[in-house]
């Protein structure tokens, strides 16, 4: 089983991050947040994302140390609404929008040319340190696999909802513990010498990948985002089998662990079927109930592709330079 997280917070990574974890450090005691420093924050930067982040974690399975009665509390609510506002404002900023859902899934099936991603890297010249950051990176969404799209499930009806069930019931082992995602990628941590713990590679962890789960969680969190929510669903499912079975090709090029190799074999096969539910059951349907919600849908699929080519981008940067694309290298 997947061990416990560290018994203590990740270091702050400026003024927004530490005036979050200075007030988790005791009780609420209605005291006033500051939301000053949030105007001046990067939105994608480390700062902001990791306040985020915190502010989310305490949702899923809470924050080492952390009162659980900040998960309600009116005042981190009130910074975290103002967090959510600059980070979703520059999210909608930076994408084209449109309502033409069918023509960004399209797009997303057709393999680039000029621009390789990550995947394509690690098949054909990464080596096993690239492949272990990768891990690390991917720790903060994987070992929570499934949770974030869990919040828009009663946010659905009809075929909609059972269909979206349906491919949640996959990443959550189809009712057996061994096989929940999460677990298969502990299991992978493992076999690839790392640790295991939930958010045990948070401080490592930079803003990119901390924004991808950021936006899951946010668009989870609000049923006003929920079209948002099913279109990254969607991108995610339609884009997972191609690249994992690229991982499987980098990890059997460099001999890795068999825990290592399992965890993508099983997303080939899985979300190859997810992909087309998610299209057409999900999505669709949804569609059929709510039109209005095409905008959505949309962006959220382009706000998935936007920070997922941010992160390829940070990695094969730091990559082809021979430097680390952690905050802090693995040992």
């Amino acid at each position: 089983m997947t061990t416990l997280q560290s018994a203590v917070l990740p270091a702050a990574r400026g003024p927004v991050s530490a005036t979050v974890a200075e007030a988790l450090s005791a009780p609420p005691a209605g005291r006033v947040l500051p939301l000053d420093a949030i105007a001046d924050a990067d939105p994608f930067g480390d700062d902001l994302q990791l306040a985020l982040h915190h502010c989310y974690e305490l949702h899923y399975q809470g924050l080492p140390g952390v009162d659980a009665a900040w998960e309600w509390d009116p005042e981190l609510l009130r910074l975290r609404a103002a967090l959510e506002n600059r980070f979703l404002a520059a999210l909608r900023t930076k994408v084209p929008g449109g309502d033409d859902v069918d023509g960004e899934f399209a797009a997303l099936l057709v393999e680039p040319i000029d621009a390789p991603g990550v995947s394509h890297y690690l098949r054909d010249e990464g080596e096993w340190w690239h492949v272990r950051e990768l891990f690390a990176h991917r720790s903060i969404y994987h070992l929570k696999e499934g949770d974030p799209h869990a919040w828009v499930i009663p946010r659905l009806r009809g075929r909609a909802k059972a269909a979206l069930v349906a491919v949640e019931f996959d990443e959550y082992g189809a009712g057996r513990a061994d096989h929940l995602h999460a677990q298969l990628f502990a299991d992978l941590l493992r076999g690839a010498g790392l640790p295991d713990g939930y958010l045990a590679l948070l401080d490592h962890t930079p803003a990119p990948m901390l924004a991808i789960v950021n936006a899951m969680s946010m668009f989870g969190l609000h049923r006003s985002l929920r079209g948002a929510l099913v279109g990254h669903f969607a991108a995610t499912e339609i884009t997972t089998a191609p690249s994992a079975q690229r991982i499987v090709q980098a990890l059997d090029r460099l001999s890795a662990p068999p825990e290592c190799r399992y965890f993508y074999t099983e997303h080939i096969e899985a979300d190859s079927v997810h992909e087309q539910v998610m299209r057409h059951d999900v999505v669709g349907d949804l569609l059929d109930q709510e039109p209005t919600l095409a905008a959505d849908v949309v962006f959220g699929v382009q706000a998935t592709n936007l920070l997922e080519d941010r992160l390829t981008t940070h990695l094969l940067d730091s990559w082809r330079t021979g430097q680390s694309s952690l905050r802090q290298p693995l040992s």
